[in-house]
């Protein structure tokens, strides 16, 4: 019963942090203007993954995509691959995940499998979970490092040169989303354990001989001539014994009275 609750709550806590880096990715406020020195403004910007926005004090937003790919910092397009991976990998391992559960049942699908499904879509969400945590903390120290480079210039005179930009809505998103994958994908790991089947053990299996019971000793080789013979174990057919009289002795001499 464990074993299933486990299962169970992985699965929704990793379904809820890829729906949180679904929207994280989706959201446009990745950075927003910093608003320290000039907190009365009419134009405010902020900007997302895909597209750059701009919100004047009228409540008009005027949005605009990012036309170009190779014009972008190579940081940036490494934050979006970062992201789309993320993505990828935890909606395969939901699928994966819902073939796994315990509480349902596939045709005659055996433990071991279920056991083998739930181990590698925990491997998925932990993986998507830090892709979403690694995407996420790089763009926040693209923002820090502009900050303090804008605030540099700023101190320096060139007050005009560039807005400064600030940690966005989204970032956080993305934070909360990449955590609650990384526990549900750690969850299902631990729940893989319970559903693999105890190991068979096999007994020791004791096999008589058929008809009557033969005991076999080893002993010491002894080597012979060859020409030795044992009156007790060599009868048969042309070793038959000499009648004997009532003393106990032979009339005439046997054969194996010369060996």
């Amino acid at each position: 019963m464990s074993t299933t609750i486990c299962q169970v709550m992985g699965f929704l806590v990793s379904l809820l942090g890829i729906a949180g880096s679904i929207m994280a990715t989706a959201m446009d406020t990745w950075s927003t203007q910093d608003l320290y020195d000039n907190p009365v403004t009419a134009v405010f910007q902020y900007q997302g993954l895909w597209r750059s926005c701009v919100r004047q004090s009228s409540g008009f937003t005027e949005c605009r995509p990012y036309f170009t790919i190779l014009g972008l910092p190579a940081m940036f397009q490494a934050v979006r691959a970062l992201m789309i991976v993320g993505i990828v990998l935890g909606i395969l391992g939901l699928f994966v995940c819902i073939f796994a559960l315990k509480c349902i049942r596939i045709g005659s699908m055996e433990d071991t499998a279920k056991a083998n499904m739930t181990l590698t879509s925990g491997i998925m969400f932990i993986i998507a979970g830090l892709c979403a945590i690694t995407g996420v903390s790089v763009f926040a120290n693209m923002l820090v490092t502009n900050f303090w480079m804008s605030t540099t210039n700023m101190y320096q005179g060139m007050q005009n040169v560039q807005n400064r930009y600030t940690f966005g809505s989204a970032l956080f998103v993305g934070w909360v989303a990449g955590g609650l994958a990384l526990v549900g994908g750690i969850m299902m790991c631990l729940a893989c354990k319970g559903l693999i089947p105890e190991e068979s053990r096999y007994k020791a299996v004791s096999y008589n001989a058929s008809g009557r019971n033969i005991s076999y000793r080893t002993g010491p080789y002894k080597a012979g001539s060859g020409y030795e013979a044992d009156p007790k174990t060599r009868k048969g057919v042309g070793y038959e014994e000499a009648p004997r009289s009532e003393d106990g002795r032979r009339p005439y001499p046997s054969k194996y009275d010369y060996v």
